[in-house]
């Protein structure tokens, strides 16, 4: 039984497994924690590194405000200039991309971020404070998968002069990332270059050391807009005409490059899982980045759902009758095609013209009910529910529905895509995430639970 929380992917999006290397999902050892004040508002705050079970994902927990979690990924993603945040609700991460290069600069897949501030400890402005407090509390494997994102069709994102792509390579096993930063022959910066692969470089030493930066007419409009008061010219690298000022000296030639690149490795990790393919980025900032990682997600679910549409079912309707009580005219599950223990489910409900509702919703603009369309969702959970053996001779019985969307109509000859993952069992209640989908557009989504009930109480 899944005692914790499971991050199962945006949509249905799934992430096949490297081909020649089958690695294990990692975590940490022990808690670690580091504080430090914000870069941009300046607040002191502490954050702690905690383990986390396998398939949790990496989630960040503002411990100031209730214990609101606030997962790791692009979906939660709020837009602000020149940083990464995140929102869930009241609770917001600001400034997290660091913080998250380190991890996946580390290969870390389930972790548990406590913050007691809106912002992440800034530290020295780069990635290798976290690195090394995460390299302190040692690596754990743990016995599931590592699952990945594998780019087999090129993605790309472009504004203006800047790019941002993602490209397949020669081997799955190869994550390979180029950035190209280039200001102009005036600027004291100039054009500079990096490139990193995770399957022979050493991201400690060439990618974590490399600190934020802002060029000197960005720091006196960021003072005047209020933020970054707190810090002077030997707190964080600003470029001047004649390169760093005050105390500070470069760390690599090509330092800014290489902030760039640690940012982007940062920000790609919001996919919830490690990109297999080649990254190449040209004057691209967060906003891109997190803008190729939605159109990956998306690209992946279209491929994904044409892949599972043509699949042979898994559970056709004679089974599907052995987990459900429904029958016609309410049972709108026709087949079940994908299955992953208790833990995932996708099925399809093909919608004709044929179907009862249909006489009086609406005659002459027929449009399926959004109630049905959330009732399949739920119908689909209830098969998954039933794989568990304890549950047999149990009902699933609807007990709560929450952040219940609408999004597109559904109409005759649609095939409604649906997916349903566990959020979490526990004793009778059971808590899971659904999605419904025609074609590559959502249709429908709500977090549904059950109370599991002995057959004959429900009758």
């Amino acid at each position: 039984m899944n005692a914790g929380g499971v991050n199962p992917g945006p949509g249905l999006i799934r992430y096949p497994k490297p081909q020649h290397r089958m690695q294990p999902q990692q975590t940490i050892c022990k808690p670690v924690t580091l504080s430090g004040k914000g870069l941009f508002f300046g607040a002191p705050a502490s954050l702690t590194f905690k383990p986390a079970p396998a398939n949790h994902g990496i989630r960040f927990v503002r411990t100031d405000i209730n214990n609101i979690e606030v997962p790791a990924l692009v979906t939660h993603v709020v837009r602000r200039p020149r940083r990464t945040s995140l929102r869930t609700g009241e609770a917001v991460v600001e400034t997290c991309e660091h913080c998250l290069s380190a991890v996946a600069g580390m290969h870390i897949d389930n972790l548990l971020i406590e913050l007691d501030a809106p912002e992440v400890p800034s530290l020295d402005g780069s990635a290798k404070p976290f690195f090394d407090a995460l390299t302190d509390a040692g690596i754990e494997k743990t016995d599931q998968p590592r699952r990945c994102l594998v780019i087999k069709h090129p993605v790309v994102v472009q504004q203006d002069d800047a790019m941002v792509a993602a490209m397949p390579c020669d081997s799955n096993e190869q994550t390979y990332f180029l950035y190209e930063l280039d200001y102009g022959p005036e600027n004291p910066l100039g054009r500079q270059t990096q490139q990193f692969n995770f399957l022979n470089g050493n991201y400690a030493h060439e990618i974590a050391p490399a600190r934020t930066y802002i060029l000197e007419h960005e720091a006196r409009a960021l003072r005047e807009a209020g933020l970054g008061t707190h810090l002077n010219e030997d707190d964080v690298l600003v470029i001047g005409d004649h390169g760093p000022m005050g105390h500070n000296t470069m760390r690599f030639d090509n330092e800014p490059a290489r902030h760039k690149l640690l940012d982007l490795i940062g920000d790609l990790y919001l996919l919830g899982c490690p990109i297999m393919g080649r990254v190449i980025a040209h004057k691209s900032g967060h906003a891109m980045n997190h803008q190729l990682v939605r159109q990956l997600i998306k690209t992946h679910q279209s491929r994904t759902r044409a892949d599972i549409g043509s699949h042979k079912s898994v559970f056709d309707i004679r089974k599907i009758h052995r987990f459900l009580p429904h029958r016609y005219p309410m049972l709108l599950v026709d087949r079940v095609v994908e299955i992953d223990g208790d833990r995932r489910a996708v099925g399809i409900k093909n919608v004709s013209i044929n179907e009862p509702f249909f006489q009086g919703h609406y005659p002459g603009t027929p449009i399926m009910p959004g109630v049905l369309v959330v009732e399949a969702m739920a119908q689909l959970s209830g098969v998954l529910i039933g794989q568990k053996l304890e549950h047999t001779g149990k009902l699933a019985v609807l007990l709560s529905l929450d952040r219940v969307k609408l999004r597109k109509p559904v109409t005759p000859g649609d095939q409604l895509m649906m997916e349903a993952a566990t959020v979490k069992m526990r004793g009778r209640i059971v808590h899971m995430r659904c999605r419904a989908y025609v074609a590559e557009d959502l249709a429908a989504e709500a977090e549904v639970k059950f109370m599991l009930v002995d057959d004959e109480q429900a009758e």
